[in-house]
């Protein structure tokens, strides 16, 4: 008899919350089995109604709290819980950054394999507003209203929030404008089953330190009807927006963007400035969410990296070039690689608009482009690595580790795949020293990591 027998779906438990894991719920145990509940915190004596019953595990639902952590805070956000976004706005911010830490620690032993104290996580300097881009989803309530929001956990069951905790506080004002001219034209709004109506989405990004705003409409169709009405209204209500640009995405797919732009008003994007670094960034552009965090990312991967000025510095999965050129006046030669044409066109804009003159930067795919540069004799002295949340494919790892580099520095927005590629980079001669954990992205279940690696 498996120890979970004792427990019967739908029945109440109580049990006292210990951890949390890095999908954002509490862990406690009860008779023996592992129970995993959302929306709980550390020290949170609970009661929990079991909704699943595994081979291995327990999945609970929080009824209500009997004795609240003293880590427990008032969420404040009316749609906590239901929305995706946020999955510890409920705990205090200085023991969410204790959690993150706990959670990278976790993962280079597990997953990794390797006896490494990381060092303290480094808080965000705002944990609220700190968010310089955000994609509403289109929809309708049950009323028949347009709304825009996120999805609701595990679902795409749109929820509404148009003015998210995380986002500036002026998007909420330019949906309006929005959500009033998609009204009195009548606009359709896209059904993701039947892949009919026409407004998807719309995608906002603000300049932290230009005060530049670009909006996006994502559109199931190749035109935007009455579009010079919204231009209009949006450009003279926000001065500070600089750019309004249709995207074309009449695919049936969960990918927001689609490949055609169509700028309707300014430029093709905005400009910002990070590290010192002024970046053209069009909205197919990576570029990252919190720009104080990034700041700190990014210096400290630049002191992991510790340049003399005589290497060739290889900035792979490199966006518009910020972490690259953050660093090029430290480096001989810089070397950036991004498979988006636009942000390696914006990355080539930047290096020149800096008066940089020691980059090269490479459209292709990280993996392909690495052995390239193999093939022509290149052989880099120190890596950057910036990959996807998925990680880095094993023929990237491959192609790098041959070029040989003195360190590799990789700056991870997942640090259980980061984990993974040290294992994969471990056997293939290069060995984690430090890693850096920095929290770019609070209130939700995840961290982002700088963490150098050196050739054994």
């Amino acid at each position: 008899m498996s120890r979970n027998d004792a427990i019967k779906e739908k029945s109440v438990i109580k049990t006292e919350i210990t951890a949390v894991t890095n999908e954002g719920s509490g862990v406690s145990r009860y008779n023996g089995a592992v129970v995993f509940t959302p929306f709980t915190a550390p020290g949170d004596l609970a009661e929990v109604r079991v909704e699943k019953v595994g081979k291995s595990c327990v999945y609970g639902r929080l009824e209500r709290v009997l004795e609240p952590s003293a880590d427990r805070a008032d969420p404040v956000c009316p749609v906590f819980g239901e929305c995706g976004g946020c999955a510890l706005r409920h705990i205090d911010y200085a023991a969410e950054t204790k959690i993150k830490t706990g959670w990278v620690k976790d993962h280079i032993s597990r997953i990794g394999g390797f006896d490494l104290e990381p060092l303290p996580a480094i808080p965000s300097p705002k944990s609220d507003r700190y968010r310089n881009k955000a994609i509403y989803q289109a929809g309708r309530d049950k009323n028949g209203r347009i709304i825009f929001g996120f999805y609701r956990r595990k679902s795409h069951e749109i929820i509404n929030c148009e003015n998210c905790l995380l986002q500036p506080e002026e998007f909420a004002e330019i949906l309006k404008v929005i959500k009033f001219f998609a009204e009195q034209t009548g606009l359709s709004v896209y059904d993701e089953k039947e892949h009919r109506g026409l407004l998807r989405a719309v995608y906002i990004r603000k300049g932290e330190v230009s005060g530049e705003t670009g909006i996006c409409i994502v559109v199931n169709g190749k035109r935007l009807p009455k579009a010079e009405l919204l231009v209009s209204a949006l450009s003279t209500r926000f001065p500070d927006v600089v750019s309004i640009v249709l995207n074309i995405n009449e695919e049936r797919t969960n990918v927001v963007l689609g490949k055609k732009f169509v700028t309707l008003f300014g430029k093709d994007g905005i400009s910002d400035t990070l590290c010192g670094v002024t970046v053209d960034i069009s909205p197919a552009a990576f570029y990252q969410v919190n720009h104080g965090a990034a700041e700190l990312l990014y210096r400290k991967a630049a002191k992991l990296a510790a340049l003399t000025g005589e290497e060739t510095l290889l900035d792979l999965y490199c966006g518009a070039g910020t972490i690259g050129l953050s660093m090029a006046a430290g480096a001989k030669r810089l070397i950036g690689v991004e498979i988006v044409p636009q942000a390696v066109e914006n990355a080539r804009r930047n290096a020149e608009r800096m008066g940089v003159t020691n980059a090269e930067f490479i459209c292709g795919d990280a993996a392909e482009a690495s052995q390239t540069l193999q093939k022509r004799g290149l052989l880099p002295d120190v890596v950057v690595l910036d990959p996807p949340r998925k990680g880095c494919d094993l023929a990237t790892l491959e192609a790098v580790a041959a070029m040989r580099p003195k360190r590799i520095v990789m700056v991870s927005c997942d640090t259980a795949t980061m984990a993974r590629d040290f294992r994969t980079l471990a056997e293939l001669g290069y060995v984690p020293k430090a890693a850096q954990p920095v929290d770019m992205f609070p209130r939700t279940a995840n961290v982002e990591c700088a963490a150098v690696l050196e050739r054994e």
